[in-house]
């Protein structure tokens, strides 16, 4: 028999299609260049992009990009990198939406500096 699967892992519904991916201005250029993007240092540590919603993103930004210049959010195509993204549970037990594999450059619907 198998495991029930946890909320985290089955995302409802009305969960975005789209997140967004805090770079700095280096990481883009690098993203840009080659047409995929691999992670930031916590990303890689992590084993997981990390990424965040419309309603997270400001809270991720003063978190974790606190008193940094020439940020570029870039919004992703949730949608197109299926069954990669993961639905999980971290700050404030808020579902992030987590990236477990390279980011695509097709993916990206946007960008814009912060």
């Amino acid at each position: 028999m198998a495991a029930e699967a946890t909320p985290a892992e089955l995302p409802p519904a009305e969960l975005p299609g789209t997140a967004f991916k805090v770079l700095t201005a280096g990481q883009w250029a690098q993203f840009s260049a080659e047409g995929q993007f691999l992670g930031a240092p916590v990303d890689l540590a992590d084993g997981y992009i990390h990424m965040s919603t419309a309603d997270q993103l400001q809270g991720t930004i003063d978190k974790h990009f606190a008193g940094q210049t020439g940020l570029m959010v870039a919004e992703v195509d949730l949608i197109a990198l299926g069954e990669a993204v993961r639905w999980e549970v971290s700050r404030g037990g808020a579902l992030f939406p987590h990236l477990y594999a390279a980011l695509p450059l097709s993916a990206v619907k946007s960008v814009r500096e912060t």
